[in-house]
């Protein structure tokens, strides 16, 4: 049992200790069905209930690493179920400083980080360097500085001892099992998850965000391309000031997403067009698609301009990987079943002898696809995201003969993980948008559907030009 400089605990126990406290204090099915029972509006239960959520928040900050991780998770998902409606904004609200205000490391560590990445300390690499961080996270935490020719730029410092502490975390069955208890307690009906999965799943995910210099070549490719671009925005990495530790670039400005919440309704539609044709858009031309969509990775602009932060998970997809994932969707579109069930199997998200018929498998993804196979426009409601979650994934749901045949390893688990996050922050900003337009520019080779459509396709031109969509899986 030992706590590494910067007070990050790597003992086994003892990075299991306070979340068992915790859960056995504020997660535990007592508790819950207790919050369920408070329901009555009132300054003194409202209280009680701010005081529980700021119990996750400074626990799970305090953290940082794998733990904190579930955290950031916890508080973008729509909970359903597990909190009372009148209690779910405090809850997020809370769970929402995970992603931008967790508890910072002391100066002189950032400095000394920065001194043995950069080789020099923050006075001389940078004209002006902020010792206290303006945003702190699970793995790092991000400084406001000015380079040496004017530069303003944000500089993302990690955590000493923090890649030891994650994977201590990935290896330790006890922190493990209250993590999963934890997820079990707000989310009752999702309670088919398999702590292997997800001990290898968040390795994987969390260990490619430990080494900087991946997230910079990611983020670059990301910017390359949309250098330019009339309403996606992606900082510039200032390369010569970059490390494994230490990830400088041009410094963002714009609204959270807890802020674009409020926002007048035509803004927040343009932004949810963005956010949507970004994600989806990059998959299909670049072939790169970024995995890791919690609020703290979007600043939103004024001009209905979203920037994209973040870019340490990014998953790379080949030509047949692209094709598959067009095919579930073109499938779902046209209505052919026997498509979406011999795509499902080719992605390994099925066993051939035991996958469900066709039929089965149509009525069962016509859910997550709602948006594309409805008349235009339509809203994203966090209502809609929550049935989305409940009809993928619970066991015990309304696909739950479905839901058991999944294999969790398949890539298409992780992409449906990965819409769920990215479909939580729509959901937030309640947008209403041309999805189903959208969606056939890029997978059926239709002319633009909106004004930000005709302007993205200017934008392109020849440019990483869409795959052509294959005759069988052509409109009827």
């Amino acid at each position: 049992m030992r706590s590494g400089d910067d007070g990050i605990a790597t003992g086994r126990v003892r990075r299991a200790a306070p979340l068992a406290g915790m859960a056995a204090r504020a997660t535990g099915d007592a508790v819950i069905a207790a919050l369920r029972r408070d329901r009555e509006p009132g300054s003194h239960s409202t209280t009680n209930f701010a005081k529980r959520a700021d119990r996750y928040v400074e626990t799970l900050g305090a953290s940082k690493g794998a733990i904190m991780k579930v955290g950031q998770l916890l508080s973008f998902i729509p909970m359903g179920a597990a909190v009372p409606a009148e209690y779910q904004k405090i809850f997020q609200a809370a769970m929402s400083r995970l992603q931008s205000d967790a508890p910072p490391m002391a100066p002189d560590l950032a400095a000394r980080v920065v001194r043995e990445e950069l080789g020099e300390p923050p006075d001389a690499a940078f004209a002006h360097f902020e010792p206290m961080p303006f945003a702190a996270a699970s793995i790092g935490q991000v400084h406001r500085a000015r380079t040496r020719d004017g530069r303003d730029v944000a500089v993302k410092v990690q955590y000493p001892g923090v890649a030891e502490a994650i994977k201590a975390d990935l290896e330790n069955a006890e922190l493990l099992s209250v993590l999963i208890g934890l997820m079990r307690s707000l989310f009752p009906r999702v309670t088919g998850i398999d702590p292997k999965v997800v001990a290898k799943e968040v390795s994987a995910r969390v260990s490619e965000e430990l080494d900087y210099r991946l997230e910079a070549r990611n983020q670059q490719a990301f910017a390359d391309a949309y250098r330019g671009h009339p309403f996606i925005r992606i900082p510039e990495v200032v390369s010569e000031l970059s490390a494994a530790k230490v990830l400088t670039q041009d410094l963002a400005h714009g609204r959270t997403l807890y802020e674009a919440m409020d926002a007048d309704q035509g803004l927040r539609d343009q932004w949810g067009e963005a956010i949507f044709r970004f994600a989806f858009g990059s998959l299909r031309r670049l072939g790169i698609f970024n995995a890791d969509p919690h609020p703290g990775n979007y600043l939103f602009g004024e001009d209905g301009s979203v920037t994209f932060l973040d870019f340490g998970c990014v998953k790379h997809f080949d030509a047949h990987q692209i094709l598959l994932i067009q095919d579930v969707v073109r499938a779902v579109v046209i209505g052919d079943g026997e498509l979406l069930r011999r795509t499902f199997i080719a992605s390994g998200l099925f066993e051939p002898d035991t996958a469900p018929s066709a039929q089965d498998c149509l009525d069962w993804y016509r859910v997550p696809l709602r948006l594309l196979t409805e008349g235009e426009p339509i809203r994203i409601t966090p209502e809609h995201v929550a049935r989305v979650i409940e009809t993928e994934f619970s066991p015990v749901g309304p696909a739950r003969e479905i839901v058991s045949k999944m294999h969790a390893a398949s890539d298409f688990i992780f992409l449906m993980r990965v819409d769920v996050g990215l479909m939580s922050v729509l959901g937030a900003l309640e947008p209403i948008g041309p999805w189903g337009g959208i969606q056939g520019e890029l997978d059926f080779l239709d002319p633009p559907c909106s004004a930000l459509g005709e302007q993205e396709a200017d934008f392109w031109g020849d440019r990483y030009p869409l795959p052509t969509p294959p005759a069988y899986a052509a409109r009827r």
